[in-house]
């Protein structure tokens, strides 16, 4: 008899409208709005030019969102990236952008996000422990065993095992995450401006308008794009949402317009609470703010309400990244058993738990800000050969019965793609290193495609 983790190969579409904006904002407003902008100010020294920097980052991201609402419309299946890329630009690019995304686009975030809820929740509550939440317990080499990395590693295991038992209790838990999540980004905005011991001279320019032409601007755009990373979360579970060719695209375009505003909103109050020589550098940035606003017993209140607002990010990236390594799997470009779901609750319980696994071999072996570009500039390339492939689809006529079109078509599509092509370049003369790894990523991903693909034609052979 089959078990219920094995029996079935079928996702089914039980996400409305609704539920997929919530996706939207809840993988977006995360780890990156929490941790970056005192990295940004470092790099940039200015205030309005950082708000300038979070502002562009949104439009970019906007502009992203409306052209993957088209792709949406046109491939409503589970995949996101991958069967857009598949179905424009050949498998191989295909199967990449699906490599990228079991590697950099859901496992590493997730690492990163749980290094940051554990880092806010012994901030929070510094007596948990004694001795420093990242003093090491094992230290060999690149691995690092801490209790920070080991509460980080105990969230994924949780948060895998709740979408593993179901799609309905997952995103169940997810909207109330991501309610409670929004609501105390509002109270911290309200209650920062109206009660906060702030100041307005915070925002004094002292900055030259040539930085925002700068390799520190176009590296600081590389931590926004992070921060903003999410907007295209419902295209991955398009197999899941309801009427997608309409749905997919509002909550696509909703979700990530309701994320610039309340990002442009957190930056204007993290400015408001902190001058920029007491930002500069810090990763708890939110946490910092709420103390400098409020003090330290309405800080412990804010900073506990940050942390566990990190679970909603966690739990919204766990829950759409499977579906990728489900597409593949299902186009026998990686291994079956990742294209199968539970029998009775429909979930892709096999893939969750191998993002899991390399999520949690990151938290021990990575650090915190070495993640962060990384990722961005991965994702940012792979962002943009999607938005490539949207034109090339358009070009061959293959998308004139799409019920979206694209807002802005072609200029929408051209600035992504250049505003992403110049970010990378500047990030990668500022950090060399990065193109090394992303390289290494992409070069391993092209080997393992003609593995399988050879494997999938001897096995035809084999039927033959």
């Amino acid at each position: 008899m089959k078990t219920t983790w094995e029996s079935s190969t079928e996702l089914k579409r039980e996400i409305g409208a609704g539920s997929a904006i919530i996706i939207v904002i809840a993988n977006m407003i995360g780890t990156g709005i929490f941790t970056t902008s005192g990295f940004i100010m470092e790099a940039l020294g200015d205030p309005i030019t950082m708000l300038a920097c979070w502002l562009v980052g949104g439009i970019v991201a906007l502009s992203g969102a409306l052209c993957y609402g088209e792709l949406g419309a046109m491939f409503p299946s589970a995949g996101g990236e991958y069967v857009y890329l598949r179905e424009s630009l050949g498998k191989l690019s295909g199967f990449l952008s699906g490599w990228i995304s079991l590697i950099v686009g859901f496992s590493a975030p997730i690492a990163a996000a749980a290094m940051a809820f554990a880092s806010y929740f012994f901030r929070v509550f510094p007596n948990s422990l004694t001795g420093m939440p990242d003093a090491p317990l094992i230290d060999i080499g690149c691995l690092h065993i801490s209790p920070l990395s080991l509460l980080a590693v105990g969230v994924i295991i949780l948060f895998s095992l709740i979408h593993c038992y179901s799609l309905y209790l997952g995103s169940r838990v997810q909207n109330a995450l991501t309610g409670f999540k929004v609501v105390v980004i509002l109270a911290f905005v309200v209650g920062g401006i109206s009660f906060g011991h702030g100041s307005a001279d915070h925002f004094s320019s002292g900055s030259d308008k040539g930085v925002l032409l700068s390799t520190g601007f176009a590296s600081s755009l590389i931590f926004i794009s992070f921060a903003y990373s999410g907007w295209n979360a419902a295209a991955y579970l398009g197999a899941e949402i309801r009427n997608p060719a309409r749905n997919l695209p509002l909550s696509l375009f909703w979700g990530t317009f309701s994320v610039v505003i309340l990002y442009l909103l957190l930056n204007v109050v993290f400015i408001y609470a902190l001058p920029p020589s007491e930002m500069s550098g810090v990763l708890e940035v939110g946490a910092a703010s709420a103390f400098a606003l409020f003090g330290e017993g309405v800080e412990r209140i804010f900073a506990g309400a940050i942390t566990f607002c990190l679970l909603s990010v966690i739990s919204a990236m766990i829950m759409a990244g499977p579906r990728v390594y489900y597409a593949m799997a299902r186009d026998h470009l990686f291994f079956g058993r990742f294209g199968q779901v539970t029998r009775r609750h429909g979930a892709p319980a096999q893939a969750i738990f191998l993002q899991a696994a390399i999520a949690m071999l990151m938290v021990v072996t990575s650090s915190f800000d070495k993640l962060l570009i990384y990722i961005g500039v991965t994702l940012s390339l792979f962002a943009m050969l999607t938005v490539i492939g949207m034109m090339v689809l358009r070009a061959r006529g293959l998308c004139l019965k799409t019920p979206y079109r694209t807002f802005g078509y072609p200029i929408t599509p051209l600035f992504f793609i250049l505003f992403n092509l110049w970010m990378i370049v500047f990030c990668l003369k500022d950090n060399p290193m990065v193109s090394v790894y992303s390289g290494a990523t992409i070069a391993f991903g092209i080997v393992v495609f003609f593995w399988f693909k050879k494997k999938a034609k001897q096995t035809a052979q084999g039927l033959s």
